[in-house]
């Protein structure tokens, strides 16, 4: 649909558009008390536009290798179209899938029909856990740092984080169970965010969990090296391979190093959780699994920080980190004129994503 775009011009538009959104969507916020009428009409316009044009832009992009994985993505789709069958255990549900999926449709279809497991999912727990408001839940989530990279690159990682947020949003503790069993189906990684939404269930104590983040960090300066080699070594699943194998595709970020910059944008989350449980004494236990899920598997990535493709470890939390940034601000009024914060707050999380995606990767 969007093949007129440039290849060399197609992810820098994603950003340049997401941008202008961006920007109206502060100046509106900066005008416009939240419970407005006209602000009403906004979030319902606006999201429900730019929805459509999320899931056909990236949906419907060419095949290509300028989205690095998504032609391993295909070159899988067209094996099983020619009649191979499924040779490994791992990630079933979505091999399953993609065998469906190559016998009755064309590969443009399937990657969009990924890409609305990816994005529609979000729209649930967006309109879930914020009803009227879900626009600023979802226009948050997709200006996070990874979400582009993960519903063009990462599929598999991507769509079993949106269902994962999909089964944590529900109210019953048996569709939570299927649905995160569901997420775990799609892409193994997803056991560490189920290992911490499972304790962060039977332990709250926020506080201690976020000594432990911070005591991490020393550890991995020290010892980051022999963490790499014990985690990659485990073979719980075959991502582990990720932390010990080198990068010959020269894919971005997939540097060694202890990533100082990647710190700082996950400690946003940190301080957001602190700032709102310890000085405004928010209280909500939707909110606590939703934080602590998120310490406990940051934790888990700044010890892996320095391995190669960490990114795919470091999505393992980042995909909840506009919601633990933005729920309690949705859900009650803990400061003053918070819809103009909302909208400036809108501004410096995009300014990483802008900046890390588009003004580094252009100039």
């Amino acid at each position: 649909m969007f093949d007129w775009v440039s290849l060399e011009y197609y992810v820098q538009l994603h950003y340049i558009l997401l941008l202008l959104l961006v920007l109206f969507t502060f100046i509106h916020s900066q005008s416009q008390p939240i419970d407005s009428d006209q602000n009403f009409r906004y979030m319902k316009v606006m999201g429900s536009m730019y929805l459509i044009f999320l899931l056909l832009y990236m949906g419907t992009r060419p095949i290509s290798g300028i989205f690095i994985d998504m032609l391993t993505y295909n070159t899988r789709f067209e094996r099983y179209a020619h009649g191979a069958q499924i040779t490994t255990s791992n990630d079933i549900l979505f091999q399953f899938f993609t065998l469906i999926s190559s016998r009755i449709m064309s590969a443009r279809v399937y990657f969009l029909i990924c890409e609305a497991l990816y994005i529609i999912p979000l729209v649930f727990v967006c309109k879930k856990w914020f009803k009227d408001y879900w626009f600023y839940g979802f226009l948050f989530l997709i200006s996070s740092y990874a979400f582009w990279s993960f519903g063009t690159n990462g599929i598999r990682n991507g769509i079993a984080g949106s269902i994962f947020l999909l089964g944590m949003s529900r109210e019953k503790k048996v569709w939570q169970i299927l649905i995160i069993l569901l997420a775990i189906s799609v892409h193994r990684t997803m056991m560490l965010p189920a290992a911490a939404f499972l304790l962060a269930n039977f332990y709250n104590n926020p506080k201690f969990l976020i000594n432990i983040w911070i005591l991490c960090i020393p550890l991995s300066l020290v010892a980051g090296g022999s963490f790499v080699s014990f985690f990659g070594t485990l073979g719980f699943d075959d991502r582990t391979a990720y932390l010990t194998e080198e990068n010959i595709y020269n894919v971005k970020f997939a540097s060694t190093g202890f990533r100082w910059d990647f710190l700082l944008y996950s400690a946003t989350a940190v301080f957001a959780g602190w700032f709102y449980i310890f000085k405004r004494n928010y209280n909500d236990k939707i909110y606590f699994w939703l934080f602590n899920t998120y310490i406990l598997s940051n934790a888990f990535w700044i010890l892996v920080i320095r391995a190669q493709f960490s990114n795919r470890f470091a999505y393992l939390s980042w995909f909840m980190i506009s919601l633990v940034i933005l729920y309690p601000l949705l859900k009650q009024f803990i400061l003053t004129r918070q819809h103009k914060k909302i909208g400036l707050l809108l501004i410096l999380y995009y300014s990483f994503t802008f900046l890390m995606n588009y003004i580094i990767v252009v100039v």
